[in-house]
């Protein structure tokens, strides 16, 4: 996934504003979203790829599912390390995610790998939701499931979201380089954990809730499991090294491949966040490196954890303000038809890294 492209042609910030999207007819280059509200990529920008741009017209409405998918990305992204060193920034700037896209290290795997996911959920549920013209539900499970079971009803359409995001999301990537396997295999792993997750959902039917016979599809995980594993996946991410099996008679995939740097290791699965470079400590800030450092984030002062002053300070130590804050509270519901509150003020105390 190109960032410095797609991100931010189809990323929407808190204000609502497009970012490489424009609100101006054009004959030559328009689309039109779900809710009937054309939105016009300006060819001039160039912010997608030829190919892209095709398969944005060739499945109208799916453009607002993609800008969806990419910012429920971003915002699991950011809640997943809230308490970390590296804590997922963002920028207006010309690269959403900043300079760590263009390293090797395990961030850049987990924000390849939830990006992709992101699309991937956000387009397979808009097919179910009818969102999307070129797709709909998946209807191929159907009849006898089990025996007091059938399929039926409307299962996510997992197939269209993965295919269409391999195709849209993975055709930014170019070369046969290191960064080109383990960008693919990260995008794959972000894509693969969304189907992984997809579970059976179903519905009883017969006199008084019997459920004498239950009609079962399959449904996407909530985002915030699937933002579970890969962060579960990112803290036991494969150091990976560039194979090459030096056989003229293997085939372009077989002769570049991703082998574990330690061959003690067993090879990272299809499942699995891989990289390819140590990361930066975070600790400090770093134009160079792209990192923002920890000064001025706050801290547990009683966490021995990640969150906890120590070790999110870098050793450098922390001050405690306090302040005074007030909240709506006590809120009573009146017949018919408003809510009173009263106003509670608290004081927090807060720790601050220097």
């Amino acid at each position: 996934l190109a960032f410095s492209s797609l991100s931010n042609t189809l990323a929407v910030n808190n204000s609502g504003r497009w970012w490489g999207i424009i609100n101006v007819a054009s004959s030559t280059n328009l689309l039109t979203d779900s809710k009937n509200v054309q939105l016009v990529l300006d060819p001039s920008l160039q912010l997608l790829s030829r190919k892209q741009r095709k398969l944005i017209r060739q499945n109208p409405g799916i453009l607002h599912s993609v800008s969806s998918g990419l910012q429920t990305a971003i915002k699991e992204c950011k809640w997943q390390f809230r308490n970390r060193r590296w804590n997922c920034p963002t920028s207006q700037g010309p690269n959403i995610f900043g300079k760590i896209v263009n390293r090797g290290c395990r961030e850049t795997a987990f924000i390849f790998a939830i990006t992709s996911a992101g699309v991937t959920h956000s387009v397979a549920r808009s097919c179910s939701e009818g969102s999307i013209e070129s797709c709909t539900c998946d209807y191929r499970r159907r009849g006898p499931g089990g025996p007091d079971w059938h399929w039926g009803g409307c299962s996510d359409n997992i197939d269209f979201g993965r295919l269409f995001g391999r195709e849209f999301v993975d055709s930014s990537e170019k070369g046969r380089d290191l960064r080109f396997l383990m960008n693919l295999h990260n995008n794959e792993a972000g894509r693969m954990t969304v189907f992984s997750e997809m579970r059976q959902e179903c519905k009883c039917h017969g006199m008084s809730g019997s459920c004498t016979v239950r009609t079962c599809w399959m449904r996407l995980p909530t985002f915030r499991a699937v933002g579970d594993v890969l962060k579960d996946r990112f803290d036991g991410a494969s150091r990976v090294i560039y194979g090459n099996k030096g056989s003229n008679r293997a085939s372009r995939v077989e002769l570049h491949h991703l082998e574990p740097e330690n061959p003690a290791h067993k090879p990272p699965s299809p499942h699995d966040l891989v990289y390819f470079e140590k990361s930066p400590n975070f600790c400090t800030y770093s134009g160079k490196m792209g990192t923002a450092g920890t000064a001025g984030r706050f801290c547990n002062s009683s966490s021995p954890g990640l969150d906890g002053c120590e070790l999110l300070c870098c050793g450098r130590g922390y001050r405690t303000r306090t302040q005074r804050v007030t909240e709506r509270c006590n809120c009573t519901f009146h017949w018919c038809c408003h809510v009173s509150c009263l106003n509670c003020t608290n004081t927090q105390v807060l720790h601050e890294c220097l």
